[in-house]
């Protein structure tokens, strides 16, 4: 199962590392440690006035377990001026990472749109070319962070 990066503080912890591998469009960070510990809620913030008892024990929660894989993406508007084109690539990203996750080490990854794709040469904001273009270049690009 692959969980996601949602904390501030852990995309800037990946991002201060070097990347570890680049494309013409993409880099892959990564950082062999699990994603920070969300903070509980303060206790004031339960009412007693509650009509229902106390929370039932769980187990811990899927995300907080070591040893797991964590995705963050980072496409920024500068690079990918529409929101479909953001959404498309953010997709891409996804399935290429679940596509590899067997093969990549345990930690947080991060994947970045370093460059614009070309308008020129995708016309459409979400065109089958440029999702075509995108996942093959996320496939040789993780299957190179791999080794």
């Amino acid at each position: 199962m692959v969980g996601r990066i949602v904390q501030k503080a852990d995309f800037e912890r990946v991002l201060a590392t070097q990347s570890r591998t680049r494309s013409a469009h993409f880099a892959v960070h990564h950082v062999a440690s699990a994603p920070s510990v969300r903070k509980p809620a303060p206790p004031e913030a339960v009412s007693s006035k509650l009509s229902t008892g106390a929370a039932p024990e769980c187990p811990q929660a899927v995300d907080d377990l070591l040893g797991g894989l964590w995705l963050g993406c980072v496409v920024p508007k500068r690079h990918a001026r529409r929101a479909v084109t953001r959404s498309l690539l953010k997709r891409q990203i996804r399935g290429a990472f679940h596509r590899h996750a067997a093969a990549l080490a345990c930690g947080l990854w991060l994947v970045r749109l370093r460059a614009p794709f070309p308008a020129t040469e995708f016309v459409s904001a979400r065109s089958a070319a440029l999702a075509a273009a995108a996942h093959d270049e996320l496939d040789r690009l993780l299957a190179r962070a791999v080794g």
